[in-house]
């Protein structure tokens, strides 16, 4: 691995043992960074809970593990059937944690960002996420990048209107899902001083990172003067009005377009790839300003490779979120505007999606649930859904 990780120049790389080769790969794992490591070129080993007797419900990574065998258990088939127990367990280690490769098992036919088609819930990729995301601080952040980006963002958009505050994170599933190269998807994090691990995924779990294909990039976005990932991603306001937001973005197109990828469906690989995202013949990409999942703002950005920057005053009428993107090829974790120090709760119809969403994820789920772990299965999804309609009945109309 440490070849690949070295000919793409990654600052850092997480290699996860996995279910299928765990008793041999879980030998590498110490919790510090592997001896091939140097300054500015990180490897470290985690762990991916894939081929457990969880990853039906949704494929979780752990980073930043200190022990990586759950407690009293002596094989893998030991290990609970649900996710969120797996979840509470790293983080009581001080692990950051999310979902890998999001979109499986969350398809849909529509093109829109947010839609409201309701997926199967019958994969492998952020399905519990729509529980787990209710329950404080037990899931950081879903990873983007390696699935298609509809399926993925989808429910990421929904969670963000519901007023969860989940990040997304890069991934390559290497060589699962692609075994073009590491680094397909990546997370680009700021962070101050020397660079190592902790430090990389604290940003990620604070969200001062955007994703992208590496052929366009977000840099320096913020709201009203505040940077985000600092301050909570948060910036308050007394009442509605107005809200200034800036990036630095550039992005690199051949001047010809690449017709191969230009007319793939999205679902199809590459699914991230700035050549999806070119207008028309032209060499130049939209920078979209999104506001609680809608594009509110527009800037064409010449994909030439030159940093510009970009200004944009939108109106803030309510408690919301706010991104930037470039899809599918980047797209920022969001800053959050509060008004009037309200919650977000920007979609009524969001929040009735994520009920339902728990609903549809309990006919895929239940039926695979260790009987032991049953009952405290069901309690959680029941607490899933009384957040919700809690949420529900603070919208008002929205």
């Amino acid at each position: 691995m440490w070849p690949q990780i070295d000919g793409e120049a990654l600052n850092v790389a997480s290699v996860l043992t996995w279910g299928p080769s765990y008793y041999h790969q879980k030998q590498f794992f110490t919790g510090d960074d592997h001896p091939l490591s140097r300054p500015g070129r990180l490897m470290h080993y985690d762990l991916e809970i894939s081929g457990f007797p969880s990853s039906h419900a949704g494929h979780l990574v752990l980073l930043g593990l200190k022990e990586q065998d759950y407690p009293g258990t002596r094989r893998l088939e030991d290990w609970p059937t649900w996710t969120l127990p797996v979840l509470r367990w790293a983080k009581a280690q001080g692990s950051v944690v999310g979902f890998a490769h999001s979109g499986w098992g969350l398809e849909v036919r529509s093109k829109e960002l947010p839609n409201y088609e309701m997926p199967g819930f019958d994969g492998i990729g952020a399905n519990e996420y729509i529980v787990d995301v209710t329950h404080p601080d037990a899931v950081d952040f879903i990873s983007a990048g390696d699935t298609p980006y509809v399926w993925e963002l989808n429910i990421w958009y929904h969670t963000l209107n519901a007023g969860f505050r989940t990040r997304i994170s890069g991934e390559t599933d290497f060589p699962c899902i692609t075994d073009d190269r590491v680094g397909l998807s990546r997370s680009y994090a700021k962070v101050d001083g020397l660079l190592t691990y902790r430090k990389w995924i604290d940003a990620v779990q604070a969200g001062r990172n955007y994703v992208a294909d590496g052929k366009s990039h977000l840099l320096d976005f913020t709201v009203n003067g505040t940077p985000l990932g600092t301050r909570d991603s948060e910036i308050r306001l007394d009442r509605p009005g107005r809200a200034t937001v800036t990036v630095r973005a550039a992005a690199l197109l051949d001047p010809v377009p690449n017709e191969s990828i230009r007319e793939t469906p999205y679902d199809r690989t590459p699914y991230w790839d700035l050549e999806r995202a070119r207008i028309g013949v032209t060499r130049e990409v939209p920078v979209e300003l999104v506001v609680n999942g809608a594009v509110a703002a527009t800037r064409n950005l010449a994909a030439d490779g030159t940093i510009r920057t970009l200004t944009f005053d939108v109106a803030i009428d309510r408690s919301s979120w706010i991104a930037v993107r470039i899809l599918p090829s980047s797209h920022t974790n969001p800053m959050f505007a509060l008004v009037g120090g309200k919650p977000i709760r920007a979609s009524r119809a969001s929040i009735e999606w994520c009920l339902n969403a728990v609903n549809q994820c309990w006919t895929q789920k239940a039926p695979r649930f260790r009987a032991g772990e049953l009952e405290d299965a069901r309690k959680a999804y029941d607490h899933a859904r009384g957040v919700y309609r809690q949420r529900l009945a603070e919208t008002g109309s929205q």
